[in-house]
């Protein structure tokens, strides 16, 4: 469908001042953003113009009460030279479930998609050129009810901006099973991308990053039996010849990189479970030598594999890295396919709008 834009380009690009070489996850910023906002129930036109501050009331209330959702994705370079994005429907997707759990307007495909499909193609020069680079896209809407006092907003904020990366971990990753904070409960919010996920994280991450662990291995907020997820991504075990991943059930994050790993593994004919994994069964897999692979899987981290689990006072160490057959193959698989060096046979990648 044809989408109409708003469209003011910066006339002072600073594209040329960032040596992509060098620049950290998150601190660098493409030259444009889009910006929709909704009032009197409908989303109203939109907007891509210069990145810029914004200016917001006090009394904000997203600021208050935590109406706030946000999805993160990734645009790449294909080999032909032209800019795609990785799987931007699914994000859509997930958005608008976050969305309608945080009570929050949905939001239209041509908005979130298109507007996305547009604004990389306006700022697909700012794609990081290195090895393992990409453009990093944050879609976030807010509340901005300007009113203090505990109800849905009745007006929102949607915005994109972007932000030229290279690879997360540039190391394996060593994880701390988590025995006494929770991340999320039956019921509550874990399956939505909502910010105060994470800021609840941020204390029990910050202990464990002091003993030496880059992340967390959440369990459940019952009997801290079953493991769910860690910070930046979905888990994965191979235990004997299987591939092993926690269920959804309304606490684990639906990703878009744990959907696009379980297919590739399916259609390699490699037998994938999601179920409930217990920490006993992932302790006694290690102990047993039966554990062959552990790795991470998401938007940021892409495959992350773990070389270590914290647990209790002692310390699981995972096999040596040469030996992950399965990691390996699926890290090198999604690149091929995100750099356009192999076939996308499931179409993940959509082109930038020019």
């Amino acid at each position: 469908m044809a989408t109409d834009f708003i469209i003011e380009k910066t006339t002072n690009s600073r594209l040329a001042s960032v040596d992509f070489s060098n620049i950290q996850f998150g601190h660098t910023f493409a030259d444009h953003m889009l910006e929709c906002d909704y009032a009197d129930g409908k989303w109203g036109a939109i907007h891509i113009k210069p990145y810029g501050k914004l200016l917001l009331s006090p009394a904000t209330t997203a600021l208050h009460y935590g109406q706030s959702i946000f999805e993160g994705q990734k645009a790449y370079r294909l080999a032909n030279g032209e800019a795609a994005i990785f799987r931007p429907k699914m994000n859509w997707e997930r958005f608008n479930k976050s969305a309608k759990r945080m009570c929050m307007p949905e939001i239209p495909q041509d908005i979130f998609v298109e507007g996305m499909r547009k604004l990389v193609g306006i700022d697909k020069d700012w794609i990081s050129p290195s090895k393992g680079g990409s453009l990093y896209i944050r879609p976030f809407m807010f509340a901005t009810d300007e009113y203090v006092g505990i109800r849905p907003s009745e007006h929102y904020k949607f915005i994109i901006f972007c932000s030229p990366v290279n690879a997360y971990y540039n190391d394996p990753v060593k994880v701390k099973i988590e025995q006494h904070y929770v991340r999320a409960s039956e019921g509550g919010v874990g399956e939505a991308k909502n910010a105060g996920n994470y800021g609840a994280s941020l204390y029990p991450a910050s202990l464990g990053q002091a003993q030496g662990y880059r992340q967390l291995l959440w369990t459940d907020g019952k009997e801290h039996k079953w493991i769910e997820e860690s910070g930046t991504m979905n888990v994965f075990f191979v235990i004997g010849d299987k591939v092993i991943t926690p269920n959804l059930d309304g606490s684990i994050l639906d990703g878009v990189t744990r959907n696009s790993v379980i297919t590739l593994l399916k259609d390699k004919g490699i037998t994938v479970e999601e179920r409930r994994i217990s920490v006993d069964e992932v302790v006694e897999a290690s102990r047993n030598n039966t554990l062959k692979d552990m790795f991470g899987a998401g938007t940021a981290a892409t495959i992350a594999p773990i070389v270590a689990i914290g647990y209790n006072d002692g310390e699981l160490v995972l096999p040596p890295m040469e030996t992950r057959e399965i990691s390996t193959w699926l890290l090198d698989t999604l690149n091929g396919i995100r750099y356009g060096t192999k076939e996308d046979k499931f179409g993940w990648m959509i082109p930038a709008l020019n």
